[in-house]
């Protein structure tokens, strides 16, 4: 069992046994786009998606990495007490351009006072061995996390929600990406249109074959401005949407299966509530649904990787 004081390895535990607090994110928006937005592989972009469900609104390209950087430690350091932070490249596909683009972007953003590190949201196939070995170069001085879009393990859905890339293309480029000095991410959403909750566990077994060392996850939103508010809207019954009860057990049996040494980033995520279409839940917050996941593991007298490598579980 783990040893934070958690039934699982969290994320806060993780950044402090490095750097003695807490580090706190800054999220960036620099106008990059997607391949599946522009043209080079689709057009529209993910089915679920609209990124103003997670920029703050300190975030726009209009203004430089500087700038939002710095508006965003000014925001953060009057609520902590915390005085590091990461960059948090998050909006869109934030290695979709050429390296030299990236490499005066990421540069500008260790150059604040402060950043001590970067996070880097992206995809599976917008990786080159150019952009690793540069971040792996990055790694010996600062903390440096890759994380890519995995959202599901099953090429059925990956087709269906238009992320036009398979999981072998999520596959390769981990394999690509190991052992290169920095940190591996992985983001999943549960509960997209088609998949059982047998094959929502078996993304746990997936996901444990990866050389992870982070994991995001949250429950699948309808959010208004993505394609499946309009699909929701016209074929409702093809959404099973969670309850936060339901949610809630079907994590704790996931994190069951789950390799015991990935740490757990997050369960949920929140969207704005002018933007949240369903599944509502009667407002309850992040660390809400968290208390309520830490109890009933407790509960239960289970914990991260219990039954890692028993797939069994699967179908109890």
């Amino acid at each position: 069992m783990p040893i934070t004081g958690k039934r699982y390895l969290d994320y806060s535990s993780f950044i402090k046994s490095i750097f003695g607090e807490r580090v706190q994110k800054i999220s960036l928006d620099i106008g990059f786009s997607c391949p599946n937005r522009d043209g080079s592989k689709g057009f529209g972009g993910c089915t679920y998606c609209n990124n103003n469900t997670f920029n703050p609104d300190y975030c726009a390209p209009t203004k430089s990495i500087t700038q939002q950087l710095e508006e965003g430690i000014n925001r953060f350091s009057k609520k902590y007490k915390t005085q590091q932070y990461f960059a948090y490249f998050q909006a869109y596909t934030n290695t979709y351009s050429d390296l030299d683009s990236l490499k005066n972007m990421y540069e500008e953003a260790l150059q604040v006072p402060g950043v001590i590190g970067l996070v880097i949201g992206t995809r599976p196939d917008c990786i080159s061995e150019d952009i690793i070995n540069y971040l792996s170069l990055l790694s010996k001085e600062y903390y440096i996390s890759l994380e890519f879009g995995v959202e599901s393990t099953l090429n059925k859905t990956l087709k269906a929600v238009n992320r036009c890339h398979s999981f072998e293309d999520t596959i390769a480029a981990y394999e690509m990406c190991k052992n290169k000095g920095f940190h591996l991410g992985a983001h999943v959403i549960l509960g997209l249109p088609g998949e059982s909750k047998e094959e929502l566990l078996m993304h746990a077994v997936e996901l444990s074959k990866l050389p992870i060392s982070t994991l995001k996850l949250h429950h699948l939103q309808i959010v208004k401005q993505s394609v499946m508010a309009h699909q929701f809207k016209k074929e409702p019954e093809k959404f099973d949407l969670f309850t936060a009860d339901n949610y809630i057990e079907l994590v704790s049996e996931f994190i069951e299966i789950l390799r015991p040494d990935i740490i757990i980033e997050r369960f949920i995520s929140e969207t704005p509530p002018d933007l949240l279409i369903a599944p509502k839940w009667n407002g309850l917050k992040n660390f809400e649904i968290v208390a309520k996941i830490d109890k009933l593991l407790t509960k239960n007298n289970t914990w991260q990787g219990k039954y890692y490598k028993q797939q069994a579980v699967i179908s109890k």
